[in-house]
């Protein structure tokens, strides 16, 4: 895979793949900013691509996506590994293969082709880079209520309880505040805002879940 991309300055990208362990400048600075356009264009990405989804699944499928080890694996597609500017010991070590460095090193070139060619091109370079990941990630048909009453059933425990905690602002941009209550397989309740009533409630029961479902791999 390449990246699609064509830097006017050389200097940035070779900047970005630049390791702390060789010294300064490096990439450090670079990985910060890198690791902000990812997060907004994947966010705007899921935002497009999974209309059904609440704020907490969103969350969660931008993890799938922009977590160490799924951005050590692009860098691997890109074969920055190879071009990589590492200190001697970090050579020796071979940091090269090390998913942390390729990680940080392909945020930084992330933010070498913003500074390089604005917004809009580093945009298309990551919606490029992640379309394919994009569609190959679970799509849920199910709201989150749902899920969550199927999961508590499939193990044989007590439906979850929904209980309005009090609302805020005017008639017109009312907002509710809903807790959702489970008791097995251990008490837990998440509070839940929306715009809605049942807006609420699908966000207190996503949060209810997703505590439930990490519990589980624990």
């Amino acid at each position: 895979m390449e990246l699609a991309y064509h830097f006017r300055d050389a200097a940035l990208a070779a900047l970005a793949l630049t390791h702390r362990s060789a010294g300064k400048p490096n990439n450090e600075r670079m990985e910060f900013l890198g690791d902000a356009l990812l997060g907004a264009i994947v966010a705007e990405m899921l935002y497009e691509t999974h209309p059904a989804a609440s704020e907490g699944e969103m969350s969660r499928l931008r993890a799938q996506l922009v977590n160490g080890q799924a951005l050590a694996e692009v860098a691997r597609e890109l074969e920055l590994g190879d071009r990589l500017k590492l200190g001697s010991g970090e050579l020796k070590s071979g940091g090269f293969r090390r998913d942390s460095i390729l990680a940080d090193a392909f945020e930084a070139l992330v933010a070498a082709v913003y500074l390089d060619g604005g917004f809009d091109a580093c945009r298309a370079t990551v919606r490029t880079l992640f379309a394919d990941r994009m569609m190959a990630l679970p799509r849920s048909s199910k709201d989150a209520k749902t899920r969550l009453q199927e999961w508590l059933q499939a193990q044989g425990r007590p439906l979850p309880h929904y209980e309005l905690v009090g609302t805020e602002g005017e008639d017109h941009a009312r907002i509710f505040e809903v807790n959702c209550v489970v008791i097995e397989p251990a008490a837990m309740t998440a509070a839940g805002r929306g715009s809605s009533r049942r807006l609420a409630e699908q966000d207190a029961a996503e949060t209810i879940l997703s505590r439930l479902l990490e519990a589980q791999e624990e």
